[in-house]
């Protein structure tokens, strides 16, 4: 699986973002510095075209504008339709009526093959009570992994829970990805960056879960390798892009600390 660091950048593979104002310039830096080319749209006109030539599709509802709701649901059917691997970031899902309205609508009408989020935000798909505030989560290191297996088989795809640890599965499999920095929440956008990296993988991957897991590992073992000399808040976003983009096959081998659990 490791592998794939190497195949992204092989493949190049066009990520088309329909995603949100405040972290698109992270997003497409980050797809960039990963190895494939981003590619962003607010356009109901090119639907059809870009998602046909696109390798995956990145849908992330962060900024909530009443005239993209629909193009989100499009650009999900248009992925559905031309067999693009298509991935749902349901941000702040929990927080408003309408942000919860946009994530069934679209969980009802587009097949994903990916559902990341922060812990609350899986824990709210799940039908849980939640901690947050606004699009924020309360992380407090509970093992949420039941949560998450659960909620990957009621939405038949694989889920990813971003916390301290890193949750992924597919109802089948569970992998618990240990690495992360506590700065990482304090840089707006890692979990929508993170989005973005698993965007990346998803074409290069034979499985979803796969690419899920090395998506997800890449930010947080960038984030990790960034905080090694506790660097200013500035200096370890910088950094982090650094790790992102000199990530290799023995770095994650040599660094990464991942549990695998078979699920019965």
């Amino acid at each position: 699986m490791f592998n794939l660091i190497d195949k992204v950048k092989e493949v190049n593979p066009l990520v088309l973002h329909y995603t949100n104002n405040v972290t698109i310039t992270d997003c497409a830096n980050t797809t960039l510095a990963i190895g494939a080319s981003p590619l962003m749209s607010f356009s109901y006109e090119e639907v059809e075209d870009i998602v046909k030539v696109s390798n995956s599709v990145v849908i992330n509802i962060g900024t909530m504008n009443s005239e993209l709701l629909d193009l989100y649901v499009l650009a999900g059917k248009a992925a559905n339709k031309y067999n693009k691997p298509v991935i749902l970031d349901p941000v702040g899902v929990f927080a408003t009526n309408a942000r919860t309205e946009i994530t069934n609508k679209l969980l009802n009408e587009v097949k994903f093959d990916v559902v990341r989020g922060n812990i609350s935000e899986i824990q709210f798909l799940g039908g849980l009570n939640v901690k947050g505030k606004g699009v924020d989560s309360f992380d407090d290191g509970a093992d949420s992994s039941e949560i998450v297996i659960e909620v990957a088989k009621k939405l038949e795809c694989v889920v990813v829970a971003s916390g301290k640890t890193d949750l992924i599965s597919d109802g089948n499999i569970l992998y618990k990805i240990q690495n992360g920095s506590a700065k990482l929440k304090y840089i707006t956008g890692t979990g929508c960056m993170s989005t973005s990296l698993i965007g990346s993988f998803l074409p290069c991957a034979d499985k979803a879960i796969e690419g899920a897991v090395i998506g997800t590992l890449a930010m947080s073992l960038s984030g990790e390798l960034a905080d090694k000399e506790n660097p200013p808040i500035g200096t370890y976003k910088t950094l982090l892009y650094d790790n992102l983009f000199s990530l290799s096959k023995d770095v994650l081998e040599k660094y990464a600390r991942i549990e695998i659990e078979q699920i019965n």
